[in-house]
């Protein structure tokens, strides 16, 4: 019992200096305007390196992959359907579909889909 509990205690100081070592060394002393701009030949810029990026289309690319995720989901349930019994399989799989439903219609309800210029 003694053996890990000074197990424990030193996998922790260990852990607890490695962090703050890390904390020390990692530390920037100054941010250069030069280092951080983008790099055109050694020329400035002509415009701004950043693109506007459409909120509406980010928000519509992951309620698609959280869609398609749950989709996915529902693979093994149809390829179970021999080997499981009638309710609890349907019970299952209603409460499923119920749910992503409901995350449909709120997102819906929220306008998330309303497609904003």
């Amino acid at each position: 019992m003694m053996i890990i509990t000074y197990t424990s205690i030193m996998v922790f100081f260990i852990t607890f200096m490695m962090i703050m070592i890390s904390f020390v060394i990692s530390k920037k002393s100054f941010i250069d305007r030069e280092k951080t701009s983008p790099f055109e030949c050694g020329f400035d810029p002509k415009s701004s390196s950043r693109m506007p990026f459409s909120l509406q289309f980010f928000l519509i690319a992951v309620i698609f992959l959280i869609f398609d995720v749950e989709i996915a989901l529902l693979i093994p349930l149809i390829l179970t359907i021999k080997i499981s019994s009638f309710l609890p399989y349907y019970t299952i799989l209603i409460v499923f579909i119920i749910i992503l439903l409901i995350g449909l219609y709120h997102e819906w309800n929220q306008g998330a889909f309303d497609w904003a210029i």
